[in-house]
């Protein structure tokens, strides 16, 4: 059976009529009119109609649509009013049948509940609304990686862990041939790591956190950006966070208004330079909304949704309290840290500061915060050996996409997202 094609419907004009083409794709629609049936087929890069007559036309008895099919045929001028040109089949081949009814409409047409087109994610994919989502994505992780891959190198660290990768709780843990293990929930201690011959790198990477929580925003298995660098400050980093965001935003605007008109939303341009708010500032600002917060009081999604209507856009919110940030941020007046998150709004993207590299100081933190420093010997044993000043940021790439695509659920943009009640497909 043949089944490869000469061309990709995009890749189709009606400047090339005459010319003879072979097809594949998914039956979207059939029509039959008298003698003939028309077939509006999809690929991947577009839609176009068949026109089939005779022996063309009775090979289609009985296909569904969806089904997979291979047309022969001509190009030639058409009179349909949603397309340029039509094909003309001389042969049509079942390829894979469908079966009928689907469990969702991929045309999108009548548009399931998520819950539903998750269940059945590969077919959703035929939903173009769902797919330009992924198409976005694609130029987002190619937009990253450009901006990055000047000035720092891209790593990949380990997945599976020998121990708290930050000391926190929220890890799942496996049997590791007798051992336990663990799964990453950052790649922040091995990115410090590398910045002592690397100087500056990047990754972008899954990782994993065992949190029991059931909102928008949150993944058990979610995607993040990571930069660490070598003689950098906490601003200086943010600087490198504020011109990649902006790159990644202007870069989906020209190259994906297709999608994002598809998708039905219009295209975030942030105005530089963003807004920065210290925690101090935002704490006056609370004050003057009626909610009073002591200084070291985290920021509650109440908090910073009143900051977001005060901020709208992309905003630092910086010089977080030393006490709520992790041990390996840098304190820089008393009880104030290098330390930034970059918000949308009300919604966190990112976090970052300077970090410690003195390890006498790291180990005096770890014991503050009721950790144990013979759990991180294998980190602190780098330290000895030339660790440079250094700064660092981790972005939620899912929630970015969820900004970028005017989404407020996560799982809307992940391709098979993991939370705590779905453990599949």
């Amino acid at each position: 059976m043949e089944f490869t094609k000469s061309h990709d419907v995009a890749e189709l004009n009606a400047a090339m009529a005459g010319s003879e083409v072979v097809l594949a794709g998914w039956i979207e629609d059939l029509r039959e009119m008298g003698r003939m049936t028309f077939v509006t087929l999809r690929d991947a890069s577009g839609r176009c109609q068949i026109i089939a007559k005779g022996e063309a036309a009775a090979s289609l008895a009985g296909m569904t649509r969806q089904s997979v099919v291979r047309v022969s045929g001509t190009i030639q001028e058409t009179r349909a009013r949603d397309f340029d040109f039509e094909v003309a089949a001389g042969d049509i081949t079942l390829l894979a049948g469908a079966v009928h009814p689907l469990p969702i409409d991929p045309i999108g047409r009548l548009r399931s509940n998520i819950d539903t087109r998750l269940n059945h994610r590969a077919l959703d994919m035929r939903d173009q609304k769902t797919a330009a989502v992924f198409k976005v994505r694609h130029r987002v992780l190619q937009s990253t990686r450009n901006q990055l891959s000047g000035r720092f190198t891209e790593i990949t660290t380990p997945k599976i862990i020998g121990s708290a990768s930050e000391g926190g709780a929220n890890l799942f843990s496996l049997e590791y041939f007798g051992r336990t293990a663990y799964l990453a929930q950052s790649p922040q201690l091995y990115k410090e790591q590398m910045t002592i011959g690397l100087e500056r790198v990047f990754e972008v990477s899954s990782f994993y956190r065992a949190e029991n929580s059931h909102t928008g925003r949150h993944l058990t298995e979610f995607t993040s950006i990571d930069v660490e660098s070598a003689f950098m400050d906490y601003t200086d980093v943010m600087d490198v966070l504020e011109a990649l965001v902006a790159r990644v935003c202007a870069d989906v605007a020209e190259g994906c208004a297709g999608e994002l008109e598809t998708i039905g939303h219009t295209a975030v341009v942030p105005a530089r330079p963003f807004d920065v708010v210290t925690y101090q500032t935002a704490l006056e600002e609370l004050r003057e909304e009626g909610v009073s917060l002591e200084f070291g009081d985290d920021l509650q999604d109440a908090h910073l949704r009143i900051l977001g209507r005060m901020h709208p856009g992309f905003f630092f919110l910086t010089d977080w309290p030393l006490k709520i940030k992790p041990f390996y941020i840098m304190e820089k007046d008393g009880e104030v840290s290098r330390s930034f998150d970059l918000q949308y709004g009300h919604l966190e993207l990112s976090s970052g500061g300077t970090r410690l590299h003195d390890p006498a100081v790291l180990k005096s933190r770890l014991v503050e915060q009721g950790l144990d420093p013979a759990q991180f010997a294998e980190h602190l044993k780098v330290f000895g050996w030339g660790m440079p000043p250094h700064s660092g940021w981790g972005m939620g790439l899912d929630r970015l996409m969820a900004v970028l695509t005017g989404h407020d659920n996560v799982r809307e943009v992940v391709l098979y997202p993991r939370d705590p009640d779905r453990l599949l497909p």
